[in-house]
């Protein structure tokens, strides 16, 4: 009884006694006032929870941080070519920078920093009760490392919250980094005007140095510019950023970072910034670089919000294969081409139209970022105009004077003179000419040119049009044009693979297909209505470029398989229609898309990817594209070692026969000798190519080049329109690429194409395609022998089978004559063979 007695009394001592007790104690005042702070405590806490300590960011951020900084852009040998950012930005560390540069910021900015904890309490009660007296929110007081939470991990919202939320942050930073790698946070991330973050591109902007090449005046000059760039600049507030800079060189004295003559010195020193200028970037190779731009975007994205590699902010180093002297080359022949080509057809109108008013011409004209760079021409706008001369402008800010007689030429399609039509706000094209200037024309007509090294399918040089300020739009990769009777020699290789010969007998005649009810019959002719010759060799087909010829071989080799080879050699995306036009160049196709099938054929019918970039290193030097880079050891060896040579693993696929692309290649060798492209035929080095000329003729084209170089290039109209009868890839397209050719291939070693393993090399009769054993080939490119190539047991024979069962005794003894005379054999050895 006692033990269930105990438990019950207990229970019910202890609920009556708390009742009790909490009952006195809430009569009681010091009770109710511990309960109420505990209260607000609570509410406080919560409250500093959600205005302040809610959605901080984490100080891990800055451990890692990296601020965004250009992608450099630089060229096969390593020569800098563009860069890319929205904020122009040069990392250096701590130790880059000069001391006295340190202590001018921080006499400027913090001159306790080493001191404080993070926050100056003092300057922010000061700024605290400023601003309540005053009813405007605080500013100013932040420490450096209070700026570097502030630009780092906060927004730019003023008020007292971000306040007390960049003074936690700031505490945060303290307990983290190092006040040396806070100031290196600081010294490369603040914004310091004329699109310059950091001070080593400040300096670069204001004073076009290096941070480690300036006085001390420009020190303390970069120093005041935290507070406000705008407030600063030379050009608008000279007088006002002077004093500014002397408090800060005052302040430096004070702080005991320079002596008195130190001062004197930079107190009597002129601000001597240089004037705002542009980024100078080479106008080399623009179509390149903004292809280049393209890929790059694709790839990584543009904006830092596209990840860590993105173009404007990813820091990354891009090595590309661009070469600076063949893009000369290319730049030059073409525009000079497209030039020959538009002489005498009148003015073609201004570039752009930029009005404006007042005196706002040259940022009317700088809008447009027209750069032209060909030979001494330049772009201007048109300012004003009298009955006699046209006030015009430059980029630089400088006028000149374009006189009547300077704009005579005709307005193309209008009639009048250039002169008469201008009017201010044109943007044109001007020379000098003896103290004023000259109008100039930029050629309506337009083309694009790719050189590619059909080892490797690096492209070289690309050249889109004209000038890729005044014509972005790049021709060389984004215009689909027809390629005429460049896509014969596919057409052909497709022939070759099927069982034909470069002897086969093809008759040039007229040839129609029946094309269905709806189309009727289709009958093809040669260029020019030019009649067929009969029966010929396929060789001699190609070298004349003979369409009837070509329709009759792809009927014979079915245009299913020609279409199919036109796509595996990148000719096209997709596959074509398998119609008999297309072996005519009826599709669409571009320059990059022919160069690299013609240099499919020189590299022994190995796929080939045209690549603008060779890689991609992150700002840490880490290749990051190609996913599989892999680094060729022993490539850069400035001498041999007396090991093997290194040689890259080829992993491209064949996509057509070794034999078949040399033969074919072999052949396009006879359209330079004696074809439709001897004008090539003095560059006095082997040259396999083939002239294109599309219907109308609308475009020209040539396609070819060396074991080192393969070049392409069309001309034409942006809207197709008849070139004249004349035009012909022969006469105005092969001359632009011998241009080319005498320019990039000088210094290059003459190298012959080589052959791949099983290919013979047999002479015969160029006209018959009969095997010849009693000559040999000669030096004259239009002699009746030739060296030709076949396959293994494909060259013409002698005596058919039958001949040799009828009459044996005559087979061996012209076989033991045979063996007594010259051989083939023979002749290969002593020339040191053929390749």
């Amino acid at each position: 009884m006692a033990d269930q007695y105990q438990p019950n009394f207990t229970l019910k001592f202890t609920r009556e006694d708390v009742g009790n007790r909490f009952a006195q104690l809430r009569r009681k005042w010091w009770f109710r006032v511990l309960a109420w702070l505990a209260l607000l405590a609570g509410l406080g806490t919560i409250a500093l929870w959600a205005l302040f300590l809610r959605d901080l960011p984490s100080v891990d951020k800055l451990r890692a941080y990296e601020p965004p900084l250009p992608t450099n852009i630089r060229a096969g040998d390593g020569m800098p070519l563009r860069s890319y950012a929205r904020e122009r930005r040069v990392e250096l560390s701590y130790e880059e920078y000069p001391k006295l540069l340190v202590g001018a910021f921080l006499s400027a900015e913090d001159k306790t920093f080493f001191q404080h904890s993070g926050v100056d309490y003092p300057g922010l009660a000061r700024a605290a009760w400023q601003g309540l007296t005053s009813g405007e929110t605080p500013r100013g007081t932040s420490t450096i490392t209070q700026q570097v939470a502030k630009n780092l991990l906060l927004t730019n919202e003023v008020s007292y919250v971000r306040k007390a939320r960049e003074a936690i942050l700031a505490f945060r930073i303290e307990n983290s980094l190092s006040k040396e790698q806070i100031l290196e946070l600081y010294l490369n991330q603040i914004a310091l005007g004329r699109n310059a973050f950091g001070v080593e591109a400040a300096a670069n902007a204001y004073f076009d140095k290096s941070v480690r090449d300036l006085t001390l005046p420009q020190f303390a000059y970069l120093a005041i510019l935290p507070k406000g760039p705008s407030n600063y600049m030379p050009e608008r507030h000279e007088k006002r950023a002077i004093e500014r800079r002397n408090w800060v060189l005052g302040q430096m004295h004070e702080n005991g970072y320079i002596d008195q003559a130190q001062l004197d010195a930079a107190l009597a020193a002129p601000l001597g910034a240089v004037p705002r200028k542009t980024p100078s970037t080479d106008p080399l190779g623009g179509y390149f670089i903004e292809e280049v731009r393209r890929q790059l975007i694709d790839k990584f994205g543009e904006t830092e919000e596209s990840g860590p590699y993105s173009v404007y902010a990813g820091g990354l180093w891009v090595r590309t294969s661009f070469d600076p002297e063949i893009q000369k080359a290319a730049q030059k022949a073409l525009r000079e081409g497209l030039l020959r080509y538009d002489r005498g057809r009148g003015w073609s109108g201004p570039m752009r139209e930029a009005p404006f008013e007042g005196d706002g011409w040259r940022s009317a004209l700088l809008n447009h970022n027209i750069d032209l760079d060909y030979e001494d021409w330049r772009s201007a706008i048109v300012i004003s105009k009298s009955g006699t001369s046209a006030e015009i402008g430059f980029g630089d800010g400088r006028t000149g004077t374009l006189p009547r007689g300077g704009a005579q030429m005709p307005v193309r399609g209008k009639g009048g003179t250039a002169f008469a039509a201008l009017k201010p706000g044109d943007v044109i094209a001007v020379a000098p000419e003896g103290g004023v200037f000259g109008l100039r024309s930029i050629p309506k007509i337009s083309g694009g040119m790719v050189v590619e090294d059909p080892r490797t399918g690096r492209i070289l040089a690309m050249q889109g049009g004209f000038d890729a300020t005044v014509q972005a739009f790049n021709r060389a990769t984004q215009a689909q044009r027809q390629p005429g009777s460049t896509i014969k020699p596919i057409v052909y290789a497709a022939a070759l693979e099927n069982g034909m010969t470069p002897a086969s007998i093809i008759v040039d005649g007229p040839f129609c297909v029946w094309q269905g009810a709806a189309l009727g019959e289709k009958c093809f002719r040669n260029f020019g209505g030019t009649r067929g010759a009969g029966p010929k060799t396929m060789r001699w087909g190609i070298e004349q470029s003979r369409n009837l010829m070509t329709v009759q071989a792809a009927n014979q080799t079915g245009m299913d398989k020609v279409v199919d080879l036109m796509q595996r050699t990148g000719v096209s995306q997709q596959k074509y229609p398998p119609y008999l036009s297309y072996a005519l160049g009826a599709g669409e196709t571009t320059v990059m898309r022919m160069v690299n099938a013609y240099s499919i054929l020189v590299n022994h019918g190995r796929a080939l990817n045209p690549t603008l970039i060779d890689f991609v290193q992150n700002r840490h030097g880490k290749v990051v594209w190609p996913e599989n880079w892999r680094p060729c050891d022993r490539c850069n060896m400035p001498d041999w070692d007396g090991k093997p040579m290194p040689r890259p693993v080829v992993r491209s696929r064949q996509v057509l026969d070794a034999m078949s692309a040399y033969q074919m290649v072999h052949i396009t060798e006879g359209v330079i000798q004696r074809g439709t492209a001897t004008i090539l035929r003095d560059l006095n080095r082997p040259i396999m190519g083939k002239t294109g000329t599309s219907t109308g003729p609308r475009d020209v084209w040539f396609v070819g080049g060396t074991p080192q170089m393969i070049a392409g290039l069309y001309m034409g109209y942006d809207t197709p329109t008849n070139l004249g009868g004349y035009a012909q890839g022969g006469t105005i397209a092969a001359p632009i690429f011998k241009a080319f050719a005498q320019k990039a291939y000088e210094g290059l070693d003459v190298l012959p194409f080589t052959a791949p393993s099983g290919i013979r090399m047999v002479r015969i009769d160029r006209t018959t395609g009969k095997r010849v054993f009693g000559a040999w080939p000669g030096t004259d490119p239009k002699g009746a022998v030739i060296w030709e190539a076949f396959k293994p047991e494909s060259e013409p024979r002698r005596r058919t089978m039958r001949d040799e069962e009828e009459a044996p005794k005559a087979e061996v003894k012209k076989k033991a004559v045979r063996q007594e005379g010259p051989r083939d054999s023979d002749f290969l050895q002593r020339e040191g063979g053929i390749y």
